[in-house]
């Protein structure tokens, strides 16, 4: 079976475990977690990188960090993992729902400004594939009714707006190092911080609420319970392990983008059967977090992923539409998301990780090939 994805490892991870073991400190805001730190701040300019112990917890801290109180409006994509938005709704927020793009998965900028009201607090642009969100837009918006934009950037690590790094463009943004994205650390996540009025009170959250960080920079003489927060520092043996990643980021990056490259190139006949392939717009770049084909219907998917499985080849679809969940859909305003819908029941994932081999790939693609021409010359 050709899995969906396997965990690479770049040969430095169980050396960094054993120094970070050594160092006779494992907990958090160890060598490596401050090394990473310096990574993303210096590569990507973020003014302040916290990791986190999951993109969920980055997300909820900066629900917690733009004050989201119980009546506040979120406005949200409706096709994205339920952590978007479960981290406002924590916090008493109500979500408004926004439809995709009919060429892309990501939200429809030109639906927004139509759903704010004297209730809203947050936009959040979801980066999906790692394809930027048009951040003009948001941050226009945002400027003009004076509102939060907390980038979902989960799967956008090294893409980019217009040359801007995502997650540096709005005011907060969450990042995911699960064993299923880019750059991993099996589970991990990162708060990155661009509005330095946040800085302080983010590291306070992170330590139970507490001005810990403070105390051991020696900034105050004790530490005490100064806000809400939780216990969102992960250990430095996960820091470690994602140092090791890190340093190999470049290969990395450009391994999957000649998966990438090589999938589109064999799979661009499909167009003639309907099948919609990644799209980007000229102010986006790919950062090869996926490849996914946009299918005519659930049927078609349904068999297409079935056949890849008889093949030996394990390819899946992705979000459900979340104004249509069990606990969501009674709260939802009513509004149909067409293109939310079509996503959910059409998209289907293939393969992508670092060590997929190139007769792996035309094995994939043949399979796909072959599918459609059955089933258009039938």
């Amino acid at each position: 079976m050709i899995p969906f994805n396997k965990p690479y490892l770049t040969g430095k991870e169980a050396h960094y475990l054993y120094q970070a073991v050594l160092s006779g400190k494992i907990s958090g805001d160890g060598i490596f977690t401050k090394k990473c730190h310096s990574f993303f701040e210096e590569r990507y300019g973020f003014q302040k990188s916290l990791l986190t112990t999951s993109c969920t917890d980055a997300l909820e801290m900066a629900a917690i960090l733009v004050n989201i109180e119980p009546g506040d409006e979120v406005i949200a994509p409706s096709y994205t993992f339920v952590s978007t938005v479960n981290a406002f709704v924590l916090r008493g927020a109500k979500i408004v729902f926004v439809d995709c793009l009919p060429d892309h998965p990501n939200m429809d900028v030109s639906q927004i400004e139509a759903l704010i009201t004297k209730k809203t607090k947050v936009i959040i642009p979801v980066h999906y594939a790692g394809i930027a969100c048009d951040m003009a837009g948001i941050m226009d918006l945002a400027a003009k009714y004076g509102l939060f934009v907390v980038e979902d950037a989960a799967q956008a690590i090294d893409s980019y707006f217009n040359g801007k790094p995502l997650g540096s463009i709005g005011h907060l943004a969450g990042f995911s190092f699960h064993e299923t994205k880019n750059i991993i650390s099996g589970e991990g996540g990162m708060l990155a911080i661009n509005d330095s009025g946040m800085t302080e009170r983010a590291e306070i959250i992170r330590e139970k609420g507490t001005n810990r960080s403070q105390f051991f920079r020696g900034e105050v003489d004790k530490y005490s319970w100064v806000d809400i927060g939780s216990s969102f520092l992960p250990s430095d043996i996960i820091a470690a392990f994602l140092f090791a990643q890190l340093e190999h980021l470049e290969d990395i990056q450009g391994k999957r983008k000649e998966i990438w490259n090589l999938y589109e190139k064999e799979l661009r006949p499909l167009s003639v059967y309907g099948v919609q392939l990644p799209y980007f717009p000229e102010y986006a770049v790919n950062n090869a977090h996926m490849f996914y084909l946009v299918c005519n219907s659930i049927d078609e998917r349904t068999s297409l992923i079935q056949l890849l499985r008889d093949n030996g080849i394990l390819s899946v679809f992705h979000y459900l539409s979340l104004h249509k969940s069990t606990f969501y859909s009674e709260k939802h305003d009513g509004r149909d998301l067409p293109e939310t819908d079509r996503y959910a029941d059409c998209l289907v994932r293939l393969p992508l990780f670092y060590e997929l081999e190139t007769e792996q790939i035309f094995k994939i693609t043949d399979v796909i090939l072959g599918f459609y021409h059955n089933r258009f010359s039938a």
